[in-house]
This record gives structure tokens, C-alpha cells and sequence, in this order.
């Protein structure tokens, strides 16, 4: 299957569609995925970012092959620019899945999978590759469980992948669990959306002061956003004096 973006939009048009192949050679998923992530800052409605993962070839389990630090590097800044997006991103991923996929979902802020799902992690010559998907582990489900899936496991089965939180929904029906997913959260994506989920993100490993400048930030932004509005916005607020907690 050939990695592009599909440059239709879902119903509504409240998504972009891009289908990835994870069994690409890593500079052409990196293109790709930095194609998607143009097109969709270069949205001026707010649309959310669907991305279909094809499975991976049968058996495969190393990766990402032959490449150079350099290419490594690209595809990690791809993936956090993607991570990074206002726009909230949702990955459908079925069957047998390796490489790249535990990057993107893990980097995807809703996850579908579908009922034969099997994550096949990347292993070389016996080892997990040690991409920037150890760091989102051990910030979605604690370093123990993290632990336990690097040095011991290397699949991560469909019910392992719902208790960890790896996957949020499982669907049959994959076009009917993404109108259901894009459609409502179509009206949501913003930049405010953006905001709150770096924040979450975040939360994870900032010590309490370093975050609260972030927070107080945000809740400054919201108090002028809600005051310009129009009716119902809360009275009294003022975002003019900011004092921090204890």
C-alpha cells in the first residue's frame, strides 16, 4: 500500500483521512506523516486528523532497518509534530501491527482498534528499539508496567492494549466507530483543545511549580476568552492579577 494522504475529508468535514502504511520504509512514513500534519495547520476549520494504519507485512518484527541517526531524528520530530497538532488526532489501527505503529498511537489522542489487533513491538537482534515510544510508555502507563513490556514482553495483545489505555474503542465497524469519533469531536478541535491536552500531557513529569506557570497561563487565556464571548460569561473575573499557589 502506498503511504499518502488521502485528501478527502470525512463527513462534514470535520476530518482529514490519511492511510499509512507502518510497513513503509521509514523516510516515507516520515514524509508522510509531516504531509498530514501540513495539511491539516493549513486547515482553516477545525478538523480532526484521522490516521488509518495499514498492518504490517507478515512477520515482521525489526525495524526500522537500515537507517541513519538522521532519519531516526526525522521521523521522531514528524511524530511529535504530530503529537503537537491542535487538531486532535485519532488512529485506526487493525491486525498485526509493528514499527512505527506504537509511535503513532501512542502520539494519537483517541485510538481504534479492531478486534484482531496484536501489537508486535520492534525487537533487534532480541532488544526493543529504544525510540521515543519508551518515553510516551512510561508517560501513559508508569514506568513498572513499562518496564515489564520493554525487557520482558514483545506483543502487547488486544486486552492488554484496553487496560493499559493504549486503545480506547474496539470496533468491527471501523467507518461507522470513526463517524462516531471524528463527528462530535470534529466540533471540539481548536486551539484551546490543543492547549488542555499538552497539559495533561505534561502533568506526568512536571514537578507542581513548573507546572502551575503553564496552568495559570491557560486559565488566564480562558478567563479573557470567556469575558469576550458575549452573555454568560462569568462575572468578576479578571485574568489582570495572577497570584500563585502555594
Amino acid at each position: 500500500m502506498k503511504t499518502e494522504p488521502d485528501r478527502t475529508l470525512l463527513p462534514d468535514g470535520v476530518a482529514i483521512l490519511a492511510r499509512l502504511d507502518g510497513g513503509s520504509p521509514l523516510p516515507e512514513l516520515t514524509a508522510a506523516v509531516n504531509t498530514v500534519c501540513e495539511q491539516a495547520e493549513e486547515q482553516s476549520e477545525r478538523t480532526a486528523v484521522v490516521l488509518r494504519i495499514a498492518p504490517s507485512p507478515s512477520g515482521a518484527r525489526e525495524w526500522p532497518g537500515d537507517v541513519s541517526i538522521h532519519e531516526v531524528n526525522r521521523w521522531e520530530r514528524a511524530v511529535r509534530r504530530l503529537e503537537r497538532l491542535d487538531n486532535v488526532t485519532i488512529a485506526v489501527a487493525q491486525g498485526t501491527c509493528g514499527g512505527p505503529v506504537l509511535d503513532l498511537l501512542l502520539a494519537a489522542a483517541f485510538r481504534i482498534g479492531t478486534p484482531d489487533l496484536n501489537l508486535v513491538l520492534p525487537v533487534n537482534d532480541g532488544h526493543f528499539w529504544p525510540g521515543m515510544a519508551l518515553y510516551r510508555l512510561v508517560q501513559h502507563i508508569g514506568p513498572a508496567r513499562a518496564r515489564r513490556i520493554v525487557l520482558w514482553d514483545s506483543d502487547i495483545p488486544l486486552p492488554d492494549a484496553i487496560e493499559l489505555g493504549i486503545v480506547d474503542e474496539v470496533s468491527n465497524d471501523v467507518a461507522e466507530a470513526l463517524r462516531n469519533a471524528a463527528v462530535p469531536r470534529g466540533r471540539l478541535f481548536d486551539r484551546e483543545t490543543g492547549i488542555r491536552r499538552r497539559l495533561l500531557a505534561e502533568a506526568a513529569s512536571a514537578e507542581y511549580q513548573d507546572a502551575l506557570g503553564a496552568h495559570l497561563a491557560a486559565c488566564d487565556r480562558e478567563l479573557r476568552r470567556l469575558r469576550n464571548s458575549g452573555p454568560g460569561t462569568p462575572a468578576g473575573t479578571s485574568a489582570g492579577h495572577v497570584e500563585a499557589a502555594g
